[in-house]
């Protein structure tokens, strides 16, 4: 264990063995610092974090900072980060509103400058969240999603696994695993092949997560009989997760881009139920 001498920690923190924690960092109590953590000049770690092992905190991050919220309550939750994370400069993750919640942060993710993680939100593994994004509250981001610069991200939204969010994109419906939205237009454009590619999904694979895509976004379906065909139709596999997704989505799911604008596919009549909805009605 390194801890240089300007650095400020406390005395009740846990640091585990072959920590380096350089000048200017703070550390405060009631943190818990794991295995090999490497913390740069000036990080800051706050009370009610905890960091697994293998960490790289670079310089000026904040984590555990406390919620951006009108109505700061006394005991705020934690911050719980995993294993193998690099968190760049300047980086800003917030511990959860409530006491007995957590923002989780999970294994292997990279955070490039300046990114914005706010509280009670829940990041899987091996995702990439580039510079300037910034995550609302509650949001959920699941294993190997890849956020690009400044993309915003609306509160109890989810980007999906394997989802690639372009540059300056507003979410403010979910994002399904495995599509790719335009920075542009904020809009679904179809899948991420690289992303599936790089993951080692087989031609097989592709084509049934391929498939899938179409009964979601290009059949003309309601909602309900899209849901129970994707669920027949795609059991197991990684196309499976679509209906996963999409039976428990709140907020609905980003539409296509090729749709005209303001365009509706199927008009609802008065006597479905509200979540009879076309997939684009519902999406948009």
């Amino acid at each position: 264990m390194s801890i240089h001498t300007l650095a400020a920690v406390a005395e009740t923190a846990a640091i585990g063995s072959r920590v380096r924690i350089g000048p200017f960092c703070v550390v405060e109590s009631n943190v818990t610092i794991g295995d090999g953590c490497i913390l740069e000049n000036g990080a800051v770690v706050r009370s009610g974090t905890t960091l697994g092992a293998n960490n790289h905190v670079f310089e000026g991050a904040v984590l555990g900072g406390y919620p951006q919220h009108a109505h700061m309550p006394e005991n705020p939750g934690r911050l719980v980060i995993g294993d193998g994370n690099t968190i760049r400069e300047n980086v800003t993750i917030h511990r959860a509103l409530a006491s007995e919640n957590v923002t989780i942060v999970g294994n292997h993710n990279l955070l490039m400058v300046n990114a914005h993680v706010a509280h009670d939100c829940c990041l899987g593994d091996h995702t990439i969240i580039t510079n300037n994004v910034m995550l609302a509250g509650h949001v959920t981001v699941e294993d190997r999603a890849y956020l690009s610069g400044a993309a915003a991200v609306h509160q109890f939204c989810r980007i999906g696994t394997l989802a690639m969010v372009g540059g300056q994109s507003h979410t403010n419906r979910d994002v399904p695993p495995f599509v790719t939205v335009d920075g542009l237009s904020s809009l679904v454009v179809g899948l991420n092949k690289i992303g599936l590619r790089r993951a080692g999904f087989d031609q097989r694979q592709v084509r049934q997560i391929k498939d899938a895509y179409r009964v979601i976004y290009r059949s003309g379906l309601l909602w309900e009989p899209m849901l129970a065909r994707l669920q027949s139709e795609f059991p197991d596999g990684p196309a499976a997760k679509f209906y996963e997704f999409l039976c428990t989505t709140t907020r609905g799911i980003t539409p296509e881009r090729r749709m005209p604008p303001r365009a509706t596919l199927k008009l609802r009549r008065e006597s479905d139920s509200d979540q009879a909805l076309d997939v684009q009605s519902k999406a948009g």
